[in-house]
């Protein structure tokens, strides 16, 4: 079974392979840079959604895979404040789509007003942090958690979410 994930982020390409080796055993998993056709952080849930199919329908096109993914994160601004998403698309090779949603990690005002004004939300952390490259290696999710939740088991369970579309494809149309 071949996964092309639109994404050469390697915590990225981890959790997809982790998530998918899990429901399907052994798999090749490849990352591949393609674009979201987004901006860098959707500010809400119907633009990360398509950035994340973006990428999906891109990538599976690319090796003619089994499955493409598109692992996509975005802010969502609700009644109790902006949270942090992550949304995870599949396509397979029929076309059929299985969507998960993750995150809902409540971001402070400060970074928000960072990256409404155009700045990824990677180097906004960077700053923060005094780091580099953090949406590499623990991102937003891990420091605001004290690494409680990894950036790849959060990826991973959203993964595993969209993949349950496949895994009881059954009750799906």
């Amino acid at each position: 079974m071949k996964i092309l994930v639109g994404s050469k982020n390697p915590v990225k390409i981890r959790a997809v392979k982790s998530a998918f080796q899990k429901v399907f055993g052994k798999c090749e998993v490849i990352g591949v840079p393609v674009s979201s056709d987004v901006s860098n952080m959707p500010m809400n849930f119907k633009d990360t959604l398509k950035g994340a199919k973006n990428r999906a329908r891109k990538a599976i096109k690319i090796l003619k895979a089994d499955f493409g993914v598109g692992l996509e994160g975005g802010l969502e601004k609700t009644e109790a404040g902006t949270f942090l998403i992550g949304l995870v698309a599949i396509v397979d090779k029929k076309g059929r789509w299985g969507i998960g949603k993750g995150g809902g990690l409540l971001m402070p005002d400060v970074i928000v007003e960072k990256v409404k004004k155009g700045k990824e939300l990677g180097k906004v952390m960077d700053e923060i942090r005094g780091l580099k490259n953090t949406k590499e290696k623990d991102g937003a999710v891990g420091f605001f958690t004290k690494n409680l939740i990894p950036r790849k088991q959060s990826f991973e369970t959203t993964t595993i979410y969209a993949l349950s579309r496949f895994i009881k494809e059954g009750l799906f149309t």
